[in-house]
């Protein structure tokens, strides 16, 4: 899929439980998926994202619904996620 490399991914962003990420998708590749639907991995690793294994597609993002919201657990030290969020 040639579009694929015109997918955007955002740094990584934390709180106590959870990492985080955004995904942007060109409009070539956001008309596949189905506004509202949240992709199981092999379907978002089908329209061309590509992550390390463990990230969910938790929610959409219903007025940019191009934007796929990600998350994971970290199972990082409080201590060392406050130093994250703060940097």
């Amino acid at each position: 899929m040639s579009a694929a490399k015109d997918i955007y991914y955002s740094d990584k962003y934390f709180d106590e439980t959870f990492e985080y990420r955004h995904v942007m998708l060109p409009k070539s590749i956001a008309k596949m998926v189905r506004k509202g639907h949240l992709m199981t991995e092999s379907e978002w690793r089908g329209i061309g994202v590509q992550q390390s294994q463990g990230w969910v597609h938790y929610m959409a993002h219903e007025p940019e619904p191009h934007i796929l919201l990600f998350r994971r657990p970290h199972h990082k030290p409080l201590s060392e996620v406050q130093n994250m969020v703060q940097s």
